[in-house]
C-alpha cells in the first residue's frame, strides 16, 4: 500500500560523491535516478533537496566570513542540482530546478506555487541554494521547503540506517531507533539534523524517515515497509 503521496527527499552532497569522496560519482547519480523514477512511476509527487559538502561546506572556510563561506556553500548545491538533473532527465523523468538565489540563466526562482503546480504535473522539482540566506543549513532549507509545498514526509538520505543513540561508526553498543519522537531527538541531542531543522518538521507535524541511502530502496518506504527510523 502506497504510504505518501508528495514526499521532499533531502540528501547530502556527500552522498552524490560515494566513495570518492569529493566531487561526482556517476554511478550513484545513477543510482538515485533510477530510484527516484521508480517512486514517480508509482504516481507519487517528489521534490528533491541536495546538500553542497562534496564541494564546499560553510563551516569550511574557517577563515571567511561566515556568510560568504555560506553563499559559496549555497553554490555548491546548484552545482549538484544541476548534476542530478541531467540524471533525472536521461532517465526520462521531467524535472524544474528552482533557485534560491536568482540566477535565471540556468534555473527557475524559487515560486512556491509554481513549484507545487510542477509537482502536480508529475515533474521533480529541486530546491537549491538552500534558503537563499547564510546561518542556515540545507536541512533547515529542506524543513522549509516540505512545509511550503505541504509534503507527507521528509526522506533524510544519510550515510547511516537510521537513528542511533550514538554514532554507530565509533561505538558497536550503538542502539538503533526504529521509531523516536522531535522531542526525544531534541533532549537527547541526538545529531539528526540541526535545531531548526527539527524545530519546523515537529511545528508543521511533518514525518522524517531516516534511512541509508547506499543500502536502502526509496520505493520500499514510499510502499510502507519499516525501512530505518521514524521520526514524528
Amino acid at each position: 500500500m502506497q504510504k505518501y503521496k508528495r514526499i521532499l527527499l533531502k540528501m547530502s552532497g556527500e552522498a552524490l560523491s560515494g566513495e570518492k569522496g569529493f566531487g561526482f560519482d556517476e554511478g550513484m547519480l545513477e543510482k538515485v535516478a533510477k530510484e527516484v523514477k521508480s517512486i514517480v512511476d508509482q504516481k507519487v509527487e517528489v521534490a528533491i533537496v541536495v546538500g553542497g559538502g562534496n564541494f564546499f561546506r560553510g563551516r569550511s572556510g574557517k577563515d571567511m566570513e561566515r556568510a560568504q563561506a555560506d553563499y559559496i556553500g549555497m553554490l555548491a548545491t546548484v552545482m549538484n542540482s544541476l548534476a542530478l538533473q541531467s540524471y533525472l532527465e536521461g532517465v526520462g523523468i521531467d524535472t524544474r530546478v528552482q533557485t534560491a538565489i536568482d540566477m535565471r540563466q540556468i534555473a527557475e526562482p524559487y515560486i512556491r506555487r509554481r513549484a507545487i503546480r510542477h509537482l502536480e504535473k508529475g515533474r521533480v522539482v529541486i530546491f537549491s541554494a538552500g534558503t537563499g540566506s547564510p546561518y542556515f543549513s540545507t536541512d533547515t532549507a529542506a524543513a522549509l521547503r516540505a512545509a511550503e509545498i505541504g509534503a507527507d514526509a521528509l526522506l533524510l538520505a544519510k550515510n547511516v540506517d537510521g537513528v542511533y543513540d550514538k554514532d554507530p561508526n565509533e561505538f558497536a553498543d550503538a542502539k538503533k531507533y526504529q521509531h523516536i519522537s522531535y522531542m526525544d531527538v531534541l533532549s537527547q541531542n541526538l545529531k539528526v539534523m540541526d535545531l531548526s531543522a527539527i524545530t519546523l518538521c515537529m511545528d508543521n507535524n511533518i514525518p522524517l524517515r531516516v534511512f541509508s541511502l547506499k543500502s536502502e530502496n526509496m520505493l520500499d518506504i514510499i510502499n510502507g515497509s519499516e525501512v530505518g527510523t521514524i521520526v514524528n
